[in-house]
């Protein structure tokens, strides 16, 4: 039952509440939830990502300042709406975009600026991780980050005394304790599904290749220690509440969750964490998580293989680049709709926009679109350049620009999925949430012919993953016992309201024939990177 009036007012005064922060690649987003985790209050923080020495970076200061921000706003927003002061939470817990590097000394300070996922200048310690221990590691893990500084012979090496993620970090910030949910610990080194923590031998053979490189240096003991869901992470300590809240209104003493990843608290608050099913999450880089019934026959560059944020195998497909190219084209027709005086924000521009695309032609019309701000390491390309194309034949309407820019986001993920059909991997459906999936029935159902499986949107799809983060803390702080699926779909989504979308057949054909030409035109992108600086 949804918590309304008085019911609200009491749980929050009484500490019967869960906050889940998510710091994402655009926003970082704050979500107060009830013990029937409906959502209470929320606040959010805006942020980018800065291009530092050829790095892709986000600074110290912008996590604390962005964090504080975000939690100021949901406190104001609990005033807001329900008229009481949040000082007390009754369970906590951080995620954020996974992967990256943050290297820390013995002191605890970082030696370099954080190396975000978006980077993809590891390519030769991907290569000899993948090769060497017989795993698929992506560019952006966090061991092929830390073994390339390694075979770069970077200085700070020799100050190495812990790494970890942006949830991680945070985590360790305000509870005292180095962990990782094992999801997020997924992202950092391969996990064995039979003891839910880091491979044993694998991580055997990746000590003897840094040994070879720099004898003494002990690798393992560099890593977090892993959590299930549903463990105790540690409590918000005094200077932790400190830095949720500089006023000193936020009390210490809450348990904290195990820190996760954004792929899994997209799963949870997709309900997306049994076999055979799986969700999308789109924003500044868009991704599949697909939950297997068995282990992959072969090893694939195009997939990760993580976990859930209880430990079951999930093969994933990354790709850098998302929505934020179809995000700038919003705002260049938001920028014209206000120069010829029209009374149109963001949002209405993207509702009509998103309504164009549904008029275009199945195919796009002959229009290309390649949404590539960075690299893409599923297609090959170490950057990018965003590009639009078509011939002199093509059908160039606004119908067909917008449905093909709405393809451009889909277009790599379509290729890692198709490795994963290869596989005789099957898919009941899948759940989609993000910014774009909030206009209803238009990137959903494109995505539906993109993916060839229906896609779900439910009405927490527009909080995703705070929402997420948000139920793990409420699932620690319930302390059921229970496992995590049977705890999501027995407490959490046994009443929830979903829109499928089912694949269209002419979408779908049309799709495919898009498709086609995308991937021959991907000459044309490595043509723009060299020609174009």
């Amino acid at each position: 039952m949804t918590l309304i009036g008085s019911d609200a007012i009491a749980a929050i005064a009484e500490g019967q509440t869960s906050l889940g922060v998510e710091f994402g690649s655009t926003n970082i987003k704050a979500c107060l939830i009830g013990p029937d985790h409906q959502v209470l209050a929320t606040g959010s923080h805006g942020w980018e990502n800065q291009f530092v020495d050829r790095v892709w970076t986000y600074s110290e200061e912008a996590i604390w300042t962005g964090l504080q921000d975000a939690v100021a706003k949901l406190m104001a927003d609990v005033e807001k709406r329900h008229g009481v002061t949040l000082a007390r939470i009754g369970a906590l817990g951080f995620s954020a975009m996974m992967h990256g590097y943050l290297p820390f000394d013995a002191k605890g300070e970082l030696l370099v600026p954080f190396r975000t996922w978006r980077n993809t200048n590891t390519d030769r310690a991907a290569a000899e991780l993948t090769e060497t221990l017989g795993f698929n590691f992506p560019h952006r893990w966090s061991a092929s980050h830390l073994y390339q500084a390694i075979l770069n012979g970077e200085a700070h090496v020799a100050e190495l005394d812990f790494i970890t993620t942006l949830a991680g970090f945070v985590h360790w910030r305000l509870t005292g304790r180095k962990v990782l949910g094992v999801g997020d610990a997924s992202g950092v080194f391969p996990i064995d599904p039979a003891t839910r923590r880091y491979d044993a031998g694998m991580l055997d053979r990746f000590g003897e290749m840094v040994a070879a490189l720099r004898p003494g240096l002990d690798v393992a003991a560099l890593l977090p220690d892993i959590l299930i869901a549903g463990e105790n992470a540690g409590t918000l300590t005094a200077e932790g509440a400190r830095l949720l809240d500089p006023t000193g209104t936020l009390q210490p003493g809450a348990p904290v969750c195990p820190p996760e990843g954004d792929a899994g608290t997209g799963m949870v608050a997709t309900n997306a964490v049994a076999p055979r099913t799986g969700n999308i999450s789109a924003g500044t880089s868009i991704f599949a998580m697909v939950v297997l019934e068995k282990p992959l026959r072969a090893v694939h560059e195009e997939l990760d293989i993580v976990t859930t944020p209880g430990g079951d195998l999930v093969a994933m497909v990354h790709c850098n680049n998302g929505a934020s190219e179809l995000g700038a084209w919003a705002g260049i027709f938001t920028e014209f709709a206000v120069r010829i005086g029209a009374d149109a924000d963001s949002d209405a521009a993207f509702g009509a926009l998103f309504a164009a695309a549904l008029d275009g032609d199945a195919d796009g019309g002959g229009l290309i679109a390649y949404n590539y701000l960075a690299g893409e390491p599923i297609t090959g390309l170490g950057e990018g350049r965003p590009l639009v194309v078509r011939t002199p034949g093509s059908r160039f309407t606004l119908a067909n620009f917008m449905r093909t820019q709405l393809y451009a986001v889909f277009g790599t993920l379509s290729l890692g999925m198709n490795v994963l059909h290869g596989e005789g991997v099957k898919l009941d459906s899948m759940f989609a949430h993000g910014g774009m999936f909030r206009t209803a029935g238009v990137a959903q159902r494109l995505l539906a012919a993109a993916i060839g499986a229906p896609v779900s949107v439910g009405d927490t799809a527009s909080e995703g993953g705070a929402w997420g983060i948000a139920v793990l803390a409420e699932y620690l702080r319930a302390g059921t016992g229970e496992p995590l699926g049977d705890y999501l779909a027995r407490r959490v989504f046994a009443d929830a309201k979903l829109d499928v979308a089912v694949p269209d057949p002419a979408d779908v054909a049309g799709y495919g024939k898009w498709l086609t030409q995308y991937q021959a035109g991907l000459a044309i992108q490595k043509a723009a990177i060299m020609a174009i600086s």
